[in-house]
């Protein structure tokens, strides 16, 4: 039992910070995304959760995990248009503004 206590206390999560690179973390990401198509979002996001189970590991080995939503926008990922429904239309116009 105390070994899997001091296991659970070693964890450590891989993110990607600000700058686009990998870092380890002793807490969890608040937000996932895909590395392939530069998208973050909610972790129960719906199309995300669909992606995963339609697509499996083609999907999961782009899987990528932000601190917070700075950390996404700086790595330069923009909002899902199905769970951020709101920063992605924000995003969107701010894009065709461009």
């Amino acid at each position: 039992m105390d070994d899997a206590i001091d296991r659970s206390a070693r964890r450590a999560y891989r993110l990607l910070g600000p700058d686009g690179h990998k870092y380890e973390s002793t807490a969890p990401g608040t937000l996932g995304g895909n590395a392939k198509a530069k998208i973050y979002g909610r972790l129960d996001c719906g199309s995300a959760l669909a992606s995963i189970r339609n697509y499996g590991e083609a999907y999961t080995q782009h899987r990528v995990f932000f601190a917070d939503e700075d950390a996404a926008v700086s790595a330069g990922y923009r909002p899902c248009g199905n769970c951020m429904r709101d920063r992605f239309a924000a995003w969107r116009r701010n894009q065709d503004a461009i």
